[in-house]
């Protein structure tokens, strides 16, 4: 079965087709409209579809996906899912953070897993041995840390962070660039090193779109996987069939 799975984040749409497991057609969209999608589900002979979305969308919006694409799934609160959901408010729980915990546990299952997502924000997520997720924390991403330092003050510029940095920044902008990285290379490996004393032999997946700052520089091993939202979303999708 060859399924269409959509995610739409804060800043970009992407598209994926798996066929049974495999993932053959992958594509960050230049504009999310009815007619991009329903192009690749042509091409690609889609037979069901899911989208997953972070931004409030309008009915007429979805109607016309409900119409274009084939057995199409709107993921939310309500979808049946292949673990177990244990969070106090389902309802305001990112359809983005269960898609890459489902993902997770697709490929390790009964296993205590953090699922961490460097994105726009940052996710720190718990799926435990019981394949239950038990929720998680959310945090500031590179970009935000940087605008957030330059919206807040007076003085000091908006920076871009580079992939590497140095320990002890030498100049306004390079002590910047530094705070904001290495503050959350920390962060990462302190919420790795508080939750392995919780979760017993715990496996950390990482993804999203700020993976390659942190997959190297991280003193704590992980499994990166750049597309374990993809794997979760078609996932849900084939078992709610």
């Amino acid at each position: 079965m060859r399924n269409l799975v959509i995610d739409q984040g804060n800043t970009s749409t992407k598209v994926g087709v798996f066929d049974g497991d495999d993932l053959v057609f992958f594509q960050r969209l230049p504009e999310f409209t009815v007619d991009a999608v329903v192009q690749v589900s042509q091409q690609y002979s889609v037979e069901a579809s899911i989208l997953s979305t972070v931004v409030a969308l309008n009915e007429s919006f979805l109607s016309e996906l409900r119409r274009a694409l084939p057995h199409f799934l709107l993921l939310d609160a309500d979808t049946p899912l292949p673990i177990e959901n244990l969070y106090a408010t389902p309802k305001t729980l990112g359809r983005d953070r269960l898609a890459v915990c489902v993902g997770a546990n697709y490929l390790k299952p009964n296993s205590n897993l953090l699922v961490i997502d460097a994105g726009t924000a940052v996710t720190y997520d718990i799926v435990n041995e019981k394949n239950q997720y038990v929720g998680g924390n959310i945090s500031l991403g590179l970009e935000m840390r940087a605008k957030a330092l330059h919206d807040y003050t007076s003085k000091l510029p908006k920076v871009e962070v580079p992939k590497h940095v140095q320990m002890c920044g030498t100049t306004t902008e390079t002590a910047l660039q530094a705070g904001i990285l290495m503050g959350l290379t920390y962060e990462i490996d302190g919420y790795i090193d508080s939750f392995s004393a919780i979760y017993p032999n715990l496996s950390v997946f990482l993804t999203g779109g700020s993976t390659f700052y942190f997959e190297r520089s991280l003193k704590n091993a992980i499994f990166a996987h750049d597309n374990l939202l993809q794997i979760g979303l078609n996932r849900i999708l084939t078992f709610s069939r």
